[in-house]
């Protein structure tokens, strides 16, 4: 009978959780629906020439970094500084440097006194082997002495030479004439070989690395006049192609095409963005999303934009743009040319949110 009565306890409690979940509900969402406005995504397909997105770099630009490991003693240069070819820009701790270079120029002195005895002694039984008052084999003995230490010296002093070359590695020096654009160290860091420390480029003399997709790059070639807009400072600019990738194994499908700017007085920087207009005819007729500037959602380093589910529920599509016409930018994906997106909203607007559309 304990047994049973045992099975039965078991059996009730289960019929217990069963009905007490059975009456667990959803929770619904009584949230008032959100009116919102939306409109469809503008395209922008004017223009039958191709352009493609650039961006601005100084010709002569060198970041410089050490082949030694060391703490950094001195940086007497900021960013923005004017350096002329040969300053010092970063010193590193060489103290172990001057200790090897001691011991080389300690090795080249009681080499150079070997060499100068051995020298000597050749010569001396030079004198004595045409006298015929010393022997051959005596000859050969002080000859192979004498190269011996002839060697010898001049290992020592390309031993120097070597000292001396990773002084170059503790003194970075200025490669050219030119400003400070970058530092990434300080006085009292640890400067690791192979790591940048400084950057250094040489202003007036800049050119326009371009992506060109994989369809269009067949028409570019070497030479070619472009005409290059720098959207920040809403200038045109003219220039020629002076190199074409022919591959983009490490560019994602994108060809480089680097092109060279005429001169200008026109204030460029390093990194500005610009347009590169090629005269030449797209291969294909796809549209230029575009969206206002307004209706963007910014979350960080992310950027994107409301639009409306089949539901009546707002979705949040995050976008990579790029270039701007005003006050839209390009979308180049995340949204398409037939879809519709919010502008405005009554209300915050988040995922799943039930909207009207007004």
């Amino acid at each position: 009978m304990k047994y049973i009565y045992t099975i039965t306890l078991v059996a009730l409690s289960l019929t217990f959780i069963g009905c007490s979940g059975d009456k667990k509900t959803a929770v619904a969402d009584n949230n008032p629906a959100i009116n919102v406005t939306v409109s469809d995504v503008s395209a922008n397909n004017n223009n039958p020439f191709l352009a493609v997105s650039g961006k601005v770099q100084s010709v002569n630009s060198a970041d410089l970094s050490t082949r030694m490991m060391g703490y950094v003693t001195q940086v007497p240069v900021n960013v923005g500084d004017t350096v002329k070819k040969g300053q010092l820009l970063v010193a590193i701790n060489n103290a172990d440097l001057q200790a090897k270079k001691a011991q080389v120029e300690a090795s080249i002195t009681e080499a150079q006194a070997a060499f100068t005895n051995a020298e000597k002694d050749y010569n001396r039984f030079q004198n004595l082997f045409s006298e015929n008052s010393a022997s051959q084999k005596e000859l050969d003995d002080m000859t192979a002495r004498f190269e011996m230490a002839k060697a010898r010296l001049e290992a020592a002093k390309q031993m120097r030479n070597e000292v001396n070359a990773q002084f170059a590695y503790s003194n970075i020096t200025a490669p050219f004439d030119g400003v400070v654009t970058s530092k990434m160290i300080e006085t009292g860091d640890m400067a690791n070989p192979g790591k940048p420390l400084i950057t250094v480029e040489a202003p007036g003399n800049f050119e326009v690395m371009a992506m060109v997709p994989e369809t269009e790059i067949s028409k570019i070639i070497v030479n070619t006049e472009v005409t290059v807009l720098v959207k920040s400072i809403n200038k045109t600019l003219s220039g020629k192609v002076s190199e074409v990738s022919t591959s983009s194994k490490h560019t994602g499908g994108q060809y480089l095409v680097k092109i060279a700017l005429n001169k200008t007085d026109t204030n460029l920087l390093s990194g500005m963005f610009v347009t590169v207009q090629f005269p030449v005819e797209k291969q294909t007729d796809n549209a230029i999303v575009l969206v206002p500037k307004e209706a963007l959602v910014y979350n960080g380093q992310l950027t994107g934009v409301y639009t409306v589910s089949q539901t009546n529920t707002a979705i949040l599509r995050w976008l990579r743009l790029g270039r701007e016409y005003g006050n839209k930018v390009e979308v180049l994906s995340g949204l398409s040319a037939d879809e519709s997106y919010i502008v405005s909203a009554e209300g915050k607007l988040y995922n799943g949110a039930k909207v009207t559309i007004q």
